[in-house]
Parts: structure tokens; sequence; C-alpha cells
């Protein structure tokens, strides 16, 4: 049978009847008949909610006695029918956000050098709450602490430093936001960054210290403080400053936390144009950000760059067809 030619007509019923257990197992019948179709698995799962895709692999593994996601990360490391983008973005796609996050840090320990931005968007992104689970997750999976192995990591040092700050940021547990605190730290901020002068560069130490005793809401309620009090962005400041090393971390960090669509949109167009060397940040991002904010991504895409994410997506070439019809199925889910 020639592979990914024959059309596939998996069942699209939603999960919501009576008879919603027996449209999963006819579905998973249909995944486990048609195996070799990748394309159209994976069009079929991109119309799926978190629920559906969990309960199909939960059903796919009572029938029979594999999971999904495993029998894909086996066609991954065989490199099936050379379709190694297909098979790890749909497998991603699988997984629930705990363990799609804890595999992505792990995968960013061994690639540290260029895909230690993971790791930034998940503690900056995630509620403490989550994070619990991740790190749940993790352990459980890989007999390691997430936490230490940041500490032990060959991340670049000044990452290192704000995601250890960030970490520590997340085991207080505030909930609350202060404006009155946030006026204090935005005046900080100043005082310890562009306040001091251009050449003599920014206090690491107060940044950190900042990053570590705050709760992420708290911190973007001062960099709006900052903005509010100042006239321009926090991250707009570190331009003038010192352009090192931790400066420019830091302003990563800050735009994944303060600006999130703008830092994935930004993302997505440097993998397009292929000028960065995380190979990982375009399928990681469309997968975890499909159904959170993809269409205020969008929208930042298209004011940006003057095109569509959809049509830039269709003409990139460095992506197969196949990933690309996927990509652009999850580009197209509407989010709240």
């Amino acid at each position: 049978m020639d592979y990914m030619i024959h059309s596939v007509n998996f069942s699209t019923m939603a999960y919501t009847s009576n008879s919603s257990n027996k449209n999963c197992e006819t579905e998973c019948i249909e995944i486990h008949n048609q195996w070799g179709h990748l394309n159209s698995l994976a069009q079929a799962m991109a119309r799926r909610t978190s629920y559906e895709r969990q309960r199909i692999r939960e059903t796919y593994k009572a029938i029979y006695g594999e999971d999904l996601v495993d029998r894909l990360q086996k066609m991954l490391l065989n490199n099936y029918h050379g379709n190694h983008e297909i098979c790890n973005a749909l497998s991603l796609w699988l997984l629930d956000q705990h363990e799609r996050d804890a595999l992505m840090a792990k995968e960013a320990f061994e690639n540290s050098e260029t895909n230690c931005k993971a790791l930034v968007e998940i503690y900056t992104g995630r509620k403490s709450s989550h994070l619990l689970l991740i790190k749940q997750v993790y352990q459980t999976k890989y007999r390691m602490q997430l936490d230490q192995d940041i500490l032990n990591s060959e991340l670049p040092h000044s990452y290192q430093k704000i995601l250890i700050a960030l970490a520590t940021s997340h085991k207080s547990h505030q909930s609350e936001v202060s404006p009155h605190v946030a006026k204090c730290d935005a005046r900080r901020l100043y005082e310890t960054g562009e306040g001091r002068g251009g050449a003599r560069g920014i206090e690491e130490g107060a940044i950190l210290e900042i990053l570590s005793k705050r709760s992420i809401q708290q911190l973007k309620l001062t960099f709006e403080t900052y903005k509010h009090i100042y006239g321009h962005n926090y991250a707009k400041s570190l331009k003038k400053e010192r352009n090192g090393e931790f400066e420019v971390a830091l302003r990563v960090v800050i735009k994944c936390m303060y600006a999130p669509p703008k830092y994935y949109a930004e993302m997505l167009h440097s993998c397009i144009e292929g000028t960065t060397l995380d190979k990982t940040a375009f399928a990681r991002i469309m997968v975890s950000r499909a159904e959170i904010d993809m269409d205020e991504i969008q929208r930042v895409y298209k004011k940006k760059y003057a095109k569509d994410l959809r049509d830039a997506i269709r003409e990139n070439n460095s992506t197969g067809i196949d990933c690309k019809d996927f990509f652009v199925a999850l580009a197209g889910i509407r989010t709240p």
C-alpha cells in the first residue's frame, strides 16, 4: 500500500452523546486498521479537543494494549518512512499538557544551548499548580527532580540563573497581587537599571531577587506599572543597557511572561525564516498554544509581518507537506 496516498475517513462525530463510547471505539479501530495514513490521522486529531484526544488514547490502549503516543515514539525512533516531523508533532498533540511539558523540559536539557526557551515558556506561562503537576510527571517518568536538573544543567548561565529564580517564585504560592508592591518593584527595577546609567549595566542580584520573590501575576503587574511610570516597557529599557548575555536572556524571559502572543509570533516567524537554532520550537509552540491563544498569536503575526500565519506555514519549504496540513489545522483552532 502506498504511504499517505489514499484518503481515510476517520469518524468526525463528537463525543457528547450517549453513543460516545461506541464512537470512540469505532474511531480507534479505524486508526488501527489504517495506521499508515498519518496525515489523515493528524487531520482527524487536530479537530479533537484535549478531552476527546485523551479518550481516544485511553480507548485505543484498552482495545490494543498499546499507547498511541508510545507507538508514534517508536516510529519516531525508527524514522518511519522518513516522517520524523509528523510523528513528533502528532505525539506531542496527543500528550496531555503536563506530559507534554515534562517531555519538552527533558528535551531542553538534552539540547540546552538551543532549546532553553522551552523551559522559559514553561516557567513563565504555567500556573504554580500546573507546574507542580509537571514536576510530578517529570519525576515519575525520568526519576529526576525538574528544579534540581536546572541547577545541575549545562544551560546558558544567564538563563540558568533566571530559571532558578522563577522556580523559587513558584514555590511561594502567592495568589494575590499588590499594586503597592508592583510600584515599589518597578522603582527598584529603574534604580538598579537605566536609572544607574547605561555604562554601568543592571544589578543582576536585584533583578533575580525580585524574580524569585514574586508570583508571575505580580511580576506582570510590576512590568505594567513600570511602563505606566516611565513611559516604556522594562524590556525596552534593557536595550539601552550593556547588551550582555544576562540582558539578552532577561529580555526574552520578560517578553514571554508579559507579552506571550508577541513572543510566540516572533518565535514562529524566526522558525519559518530559518533564523533560529531551536529546531523543536515550531512544533512545540504550535501544539502548546493551539488551544490557548492561537487567535491572538495570529493577529500579532499578521500585524507584524503582513501575512496570515497559515499562508506562511503553507509557503514554508522546510516543513513537509503532511506537517504543513497539520499545523495549518492547528492554526485554525478558535481559542477562547
